[in-house]
C-alpha cells in the first residue's frame, strides 16, 4: 500500500482520514522523499538532453548558416546599454525628472482647487459689499428729491468703480499668493515622494518578507524534528525487533509459513468446530482496492487464511483480539467500557490489510496494518516488518507503538457476539 501511495504520489482523503498526526507526518515525510528523487531523476535527464543538444547545435553550425555578430571599433561584439550611449540620460536624471513632474502636476492640481475657493470667496465678498451699499444708497437717496437722482447716480457709479478696482486689487494678491503657495508645495511634494521612494525599498516589502521567511524557517524547523524524531523511533524500534529476531524483511524468510489446505479452523476461543477455506473456480486478482465486503472477504480467503491471519501463535484457534468487518464506532463501542492498553484488530475496508483500535485514557487510537505485501507493518508509523500478524500484536505487547502515545497492546478485547463477527470470514 506504502508503494502504491508513493507511486501515485496521492492518498485517499477516507484512508487519510484514519492515519493520526504522527502517521500523516510520517507519511508526508516519505512523499517528499520520493519528490526529491523524481526531481534529482528529472533534473539528470535534462541535463544529459541539454548536453545533446549542444553537441548537435554545434555540429550543424559546423555544416550550416552561421550568424555574424556586429563589432564595435575595438573588436568586441557592439552592446548597446540604455543610459550609457551618447544622448542617453542616465537612471537617476530620469527617476528624478519624473518625480519633479509628478510633485509640479500635484502641486498645479492642488493651488487650481485653492484658487477656485478663494475665487468664490471673493466674488461673494464684494458681491454683497456691492449689494449693501447700493441698498443704503437706494434708501437714503429715495428721501431726496428728484433733482438729486442725477448725483445720486454719479456717487452710485463713483462708488461701484472704487470697488471693482479693490476687487481687481485683490483677485492679484490672491493669485500670487496660490502661485507662491503651489511652488513650496511642489518642492514640499517633491521630497516627500523622494523620501518615500528611498524609504520603500527598505520597509514595507522588507518587513513582510522578513516575517514570511520567519514563519517558513519555523514551520520548516517544526516538520524536521518531527520527522528527525521519527526517523529517531524507526532506528530504536528496528534494533529491537533485529535483536529479538521479529522482523521479516524479505519474503523467503516466512514462505514458511503458510497453512495446507485441510488444516482445521476454529471459529472463536472456545469453539472446536473446523472450518476450511473457501475453494474457488477461478482464478484470483487481487483489486487495486477493497471496493466491496464480498472482495474484502474473498481477499481474506485467498490471502490471508493460507498465512494465519488471525489465529493463535502455536494453535488453531482464532486470537481473541481478532475480529471481522467492523466499523470504526463498532471497535469503539467494544472499548467503550475496557481499560487503557486494550485492543483489537479488525479487517479494514479502506486498505488492504487491518486496522488495529486502541483504547487510551481520553479516548481511541486506530493504527492502519499494511498487508498488501508479504509482510504485516503499521501503515506509515512502525519501520518493522513481521512475517505474521499475530508476530506484529506480540511485538508490540512488549514494544510501544510510537513514542509520542506510549502504545503497549495489554488486554484484547474479545467477541461479544453469537455468531463471532469475523464469522463471513471462514464459511
Amino acid at each position: 500500500m506504502l508503494q502504491q501511495i508513493l507511486r501515485d504520489m496521492y492518498i485517499d482523503p477516507e484512508l487519510l482520514a484514519e492515519l493520526n498526526e504522527e502517521q500523516k507526518q510520517i507519511l508526508f515525510y516519505k512523499m517528499r522523499e520520493e519528490q526529491l528523487r523524481r526531481w534529482r531523476e528529472r533534473e539528470e535527464k535534462a541535463r544529459m538532453e541539454e548536453a545533446v543538444l549542444r553537441k548537435t547545435a554545434r555540429r550543424n553550425q559546423s555544416n550550416g548558416k552561421r550568424v555574424q555578430w556586429l563589432r564595435g571599433q575595438d573588436g568586441e561584439v557592439w552592446v548597446w546599454v540604455m543610459g550609457e550611449a551618447p544622448g542617453d540620460k542616465p537612471y537617476e536624471q530620469i527617476s528624478e525628472e519624473l518625480i519633479a513632474e509628478r510633485a509640479r502636476l500635484q502641486a498645479q492640481k492642488e493651488a487650481e482647487e485653492l484658487w477656485r475657493q478663494k475665487e468664490a470667496e471673493i466674488t461673494k465678498k464684494f458681491r454683497d459689499a456691492m449689494a449693501q451699499e447700493k441698498a443704503r444708497i437706494v434708501a437714503e437717496k429715495w428721501k431726496i428729491e428728484m433733482e438729486d437722482r442725477k448725483a445720486a447716480k454719479l456717487e452710485e457709479e463713483k462708488i461701484q468703480e472704487e470697488l471693482k478696482k479693490r476687487e481687481e486689487e485683490e483677485r492679484q494678491k490672491g493669485e500670487e499668493l496660490i502661485r507662491q503657495q503651489e511652488e513650496i508645495r511642489a518642492k514640499e511634494l517633491y521630497l516627500s515622494l523622494k523620501q518615500a521612494q528611498q524609504h520603500s525599498q527598505h520597509s514595507d516589502d522588507d518587513q513582510e518578507w522578513e516575517e514570511q521567511l520567519r514563519r517558513s524557517k519555523a514551520a520548516d524547523e517544526e516538520r524536521s524534528h518531527k520527522a528527525r524524531r521519527a526517523r529517531d523511533e524507526y532506528r530504536r524500534q528496528s534494533l529491537r525487533a533485529i535483536q529479538k529476531g521479529r522482523v521479516a524483511g524479505l519474503s523467503h524468510l516466512f514462505q514458511g509459513t503458510n497453512l495446507s489446505s485441510d488444516q482445521d479452523i476454529k471459529l472463536n476461543n472456545n469453539s472446536a468446530t473446523p472450518l476450511s477455506p473457501a475453494a474457488s473456480s477461478d482464478i484470483w486478482e487481487r483489486p487495486a482496492r477493497p471496493f466491496s465486503r464480498d472482495v474484502i472477504i474473498r481477499w481474506f480467503k485467498e490471502e490471508q487464511i493460507p498465512r494465519r491471519a488471525g489465529f493463535e501463535r502455536s494453535t488453531n484457534r482464532i486470537a481473541q483480539w481478532f475480529h471481522g468487518i467492523i466499523s470504526r464506532q463498532e471497535a469503539e463501542e467494544l472499548l467503550m467500557n475496557k481499560s487503557e492498553g486494550a485492543f483489537l484488530v479488525r479487517v479494514s475496508e479502506k486498505i488492504w490489510g487491518y486496522a488495529l483500535s486502541y483504547r487510551q485514557q481520553n479516548g481511541f487510537k486506530h493504527f492502519l496494518v499494511d498487508a498488501s505485501g508479504d509482510f504485516y507493518s503499521f501503515l506509515g508509523v512502525d519501520p518493522n516488518r513481521h512475517p505474521t500478524l499475530t508476530d506484529l500484536i506480540d511485538f508490540h505487547k512488549e514494544e510501544i507503538i510510537t513514542s509520542s502515545g506510549g502504545e503497549l497492546l495489554l488486554e484484547p478485547c474479545g467477541q461479544q457476539k453469537n455468531p463471532p463477527d469475523y464469522s463471513p470470514l471462514f464459511e
